[in-house]
């Protein structure tokens, strides 16, 4: 199935509303272009994952969606409307932003994180309220850290603290999340936890959800739809076994792959080989 097949039978048509979209997006540092009129859907009620090599401009098109980044042509719609004429407020209170490795001041406490992810409901006539309180509790009992609530944030485990910053963003209450690697450094055990944890959080709510993942295998378990993006463009977006494909993988990884069924979940499931035109030993 050939590029072009694959986006005919996602978005277009459907009846299903788009919460997030670019278009024509171009994103740079400097003189640097990292990302080239790029367009993409992220349709409400999903669980998207961004997959590519390193330095194809993941995370940058995902600053980008998050309002992190101004692009240098092109835009992105929030629901239908320019991101960046949407106020700030606006903006934080349906949509919620997990960088890659973010940092917290020495000393902070997981409950002092967490109750970060109000701000963006304080007012100056609302300061603290019960509502900002339940809804901290709500997000630390949702991520099993209830117990550790008290404790300073660097004396976690890495997995730990990666669902205290998975906390904070869902204390912030909106209903649609991106996720920035949220499995970075950790080990398969860790990655699992939190990638359950994300999925439940879809489940049971019907959070509209995107991640950039580097594991094909976990992203293809976890996702309803793969991005996949090389030298800054998309090569390919729909469901994981249309994504995942010998063809797809060789052209954006440039991996000779085996595509074999998962054993647990009936999708795709990535068998390296070795590298395009490299023959394995």
């Amino acid at each position: 199935m050939t590029t072009q097949q694959i986006r005919a039978h996602t978005a277009p048509g459907s009846a299903v509303p788009v919460r997030l979209s670019a278009r024509g997006l171009t994103l740079a540092y400097d003189d640097h272009t990292v990302v080239h009129g790029l367009d993409a859907d992220i349709v409400e009620g999903t669980v998207t994952c961004v997959i590519g090599p390193n330095g194809c401009g993941k995370s940058t098109m995902l600053r980008a969606l998050g309002r992190l980044m101004r692009p240098r042509a092109g835009l992105v719609e929030l629901d239908g409307r320019d991101i960046h004429r949407v106020p700030t407020r606006e903006v934080a209170e349906v949509l919620g932003v997990l960088p890659q490795q973010p940092v917290a001041p020495d000393g902070l406490t997981v409950a002092d994180l967490v109750a970060r992810g109000r701000h963006p409901s304080q007012r100056w006539y609302r300061q603290w309220s019960g509502e900002d309180h339940r809804a901290v509790s709500e997000a630390l009992e949702r991520t099993g850290l209830l117990e550790l609530a008290d404790s300073p944030l660097q004396e976690l485990s890495g997995g730990q603290r990666q669902r205290a910053w998975i906390s904070m963003v869902l204390a912030q209450g909106t209903d649609l999340l991106l996720l920035d690697e949220p499995t970075t450094f950790l080990d398969l055990v860790h990655q699992v936890d939190v990638l359950d944890l994300v999925r439940d959080l879809h489940r049971d709510s019907g959070r509209t959800i995107v991640m950039v993942l580097h594991d094909l295998n976990l992203a293809a378990r976890y996702a309803d739809t793969m991005i996949t993006m090389r030298e800054g463009r998309v090569v390919a977006s729909g469901a994981p076994a249309d994504v995942l494909t010998p063809e797809l993988l060789r052209e954006a990884f440039g991996l000779e792959a085996v595509v074999v069924e998962d054993p647990v979940t009936g999708g795709p499931m990535v068998v390296p080989v070795g590298r395009s035109g490299q023959r394995s030993r």
